[in-house]
């Protein structure tokens, strides 16, 4: 049984459009009918093809919807569900269309005998290589539902650092804007208007006056020339990260700043680790999990130099070792792995050691916004102050020749 997403009129000649399960478009039309309905579009969500209305293998689900989505399937099948049951169970509760039919489009792959993880590859915007990796050896090791717990709080996390960070950054941002906003009104709009009661002096003016005029003077004739090219690179920008050649030069470039590519590296490591840590304790090979966990690092060079360290460990050279090569890693990641290996709880390690970077890339990430704000303030501070002793000193001067 398929599922197929519809356009159809009612007897009020009002257009339609939902899903319905069905083993043949043919029997899909027929049910349409029996529902008072003339379908006028039918196309199946399972179907490879990208044209018509069924396009779901081109759309994408959020990370909380997809987060929702697994921690109800693990409740299901831990109560003993049928894989294919609890999926059409969780597509009738969500109310986003766009979930509902990318899983009734699994749900029909699995009931076609396909693995489920299988299915869920079908999806590859949607479910990533670690999803499907980790799906895969739940189904093999017969703990699925705990798979797909873990698969839950995993996405669960990564949600919360986002939203915690996001939250953090957005009163630096708006002090920011509003920062420039001002300073750029003051010169542009204010400041010629004072600086004109310096035009009659015969004297010269001090050099911190003869700055402000400058300064003001480009503002108010290249102020919106200046806008647009920033709007442009800003364009421009977005449009090179597209290349990889340019993706690649600039994370080089991150790495070379002292403290961002802490971060950074903080930051890839981190989620390395966490992927990894998740792969290994279901099921897969810590090779495989290598590989897989590779995808989920940003920056080219980390990821390039991971690779690399699989490559050495299929050689039969130790994981510890072949991360310690990278030289972006931490000792105490390459401690917890080293002490992994030799126990036989990689997983657990990779855990630990995610967990450890995690709270430590939050708290640097949090004194560093918590240092950003009143430097901020600072700076605007400074700025304003150089406007007003330019003003004062040739007022001082004026009263001083009177």
């Amino acid at each position: 049984m398929a599922a197929f997403e519809y356009q159809a009129i009612d007897v009020d000649g009002k257009t339609q459009k939902g899903l319905i399960e069905a083993d043949t478009a043919r029997q899909a039309r027929q049910q349409l009918r029996g529902m008072s309905l003339m379908p006028l579009e039918i196309g199946e969500v399972s179907s490879r093809q990208t044209s018509g209305i069924s396009r779901s293998r081109r759309e994408k689900i959020n990370v909380r919807t997809l987060s929702l989505i697994t921690r109800q399937l693990a409740t299901l099948i831990s109560a003993g569900q049928p894989v294919e049951s609890a999926y059409h169970a969780v597509s009738r509760q969500t109310p986003k269309q766009q979930a509902k039919r990318v899983l009734l489009a699994v749900r029909a792959r699995v009931l076609e005998g396909f693995p489920l993880s299988e299915a869920l590859r079908e999806f590859p915007r949607i479910f990533d290589s670690m999803y499907c990796a980790s799906v895969h050896a739940g189904e093999q090791s017969g703990l699925l539902d705990v798979v797909m717990e873990r698969l839950a709080d995993h996405m669960e996390a990564r949600q919360d650092l986002q939203r915690r960070t996001g939250q953090a950054l957005i009163y630096p941002i708006l002090l920011s804007v509003v920062a420039f906003i001002l300073v750029s009104l003051l010169l542009t709009f204010v400041v010629p208007k004072i600086v004109q009661v310096f035009e009659g002096f015969d004297q010269e003016l001090p050099i911190v006056t003869q700055w402000l005029i400058a300064i003001s003077d480009f503002f108010k004739n290249y102020g919106v020339a200046l806008i647009i090219g920033v709007v442009l690179t800003i364009i421009i920008y977005f449009q090179l990260l597209k290349f990889p050649g340019f993706c690649k030069i600039r994370d080089r470039f991150y790495l070379r700043i002292p403290y961002i590519s802490y971060l950074v590296k903080l930051s890839n490591t981190s989620r390395f680790t966490r992927t990894m840590s998740i792969l290994v304790s279901s099921g897969v090979t810590a090779l495989d999990s290598m590989h897989i966990s590779t995808e989920v690092i940003n920056s080219q060079p980390i990821r390039e130099s991971v690779v690399k360290a699989a490559d050495r460990v299929r050689e039969g050279e130790h994981i510890s070792v072949a991360l310690d090569n990278t030289g972006y890693f931490s000792p105490l990641v390459l401690q917890l792995v080293q002490n992994g290996e030799a126990s036989g709880k990689l997983g657990d390690m990779l855990e630990r050691s995610a967990r450890a970077e995690e709270t430590e890339f939050s708290g640097v990430t949090a004194l560093f916004i918590a240092l950003f704000e009143p430097a901020m303030i600072l700076l605007m501070g400074l700025v304003v102050l150089f406007i007003v002793v330019a003003i004062l000193i040739p007022i001082f001067d004026m009263n001083e020749l009177v």
